[in-house]
């Protein structure tokens, strides 16, 4: 994922979303890493959430983190949010998907990337469902589908490349984090 052609979407990690997830810190700090991440070395970054009035906010170590949150109620966020078009015309050809829920919103909007031309990698520590059969058969059906698999981690430092850039520093400051 070269970070001149790749875009990060966080896709609905909100509150209520969150409290019926069993790994919820895992998810809000992989994907606080990866937003903050993305901001050391430039990578375009968008969020959503899904129907706020019903499931409420961003928790906060994410909206100090990420862009202004995209409202929908389709379960892609291809589906009437303008993110195609801008990140085709800058030359995004990657985008690396994080939130919940790992079956519905995060494997449709996968499904979606890959009809309209982008090679779309979810990041499998910074996603989750319910119940665990449904992450991972969402997991294994995006995968089967052409999506690419990785972790938070290895995204950061796939995004740096060597420890000669400006920002391996913070990249290695988020990799040495302990995890919740």
């Amino acid at each position: 994922m070269d970070r001149a052609a790749t875009a990060l979407l966080v896709i609905d990690v909100q509150e209520r979303l969150l409290a019926a997830q069993p790994q919820s810190e895992r998810i809000v700090w992989n994907c606080r890493r990866l937003a903050e991440a993305a901001r050391a070395v430039g990578v375009s970054t968008a969020a959503t959430i899904q129907a706020p009035s019903k499931l409420g906010p961003m928790p906060s170590p994410l909206t100090e983190t990420l862009p202004e949150p995209i409202a929908k109620v389709a379960f892609s966020a291809c589906e009437g949010a303008p993110l195609a078009k801008p990140w085709a015309e800058a030359g995004v050809r990657h985008v690396l998907v994080a939130g919940v829920e790992t079956h519905v919103c995060v494997l449709q909007t996968a499904l979606d990337l890959l009809a309209e031309g982008f090679q779309p990698t979810v990041c499998v520590d910074a996603v989750g469902s319910r119940f665990e059969h449904d992450h991972e058969v969402g997991l294994r059906r995006m995968e089967a589908s052409g999506v690419v698999l990785t972790t938070a981690e290895a995204a950061m430092f796939e995004w740096c490349r060597t420890a000669a850039d400006d920002a391996f520093r913070t990249i290695s400051a988020l990799a040495k984090e302990p995890a919740p």
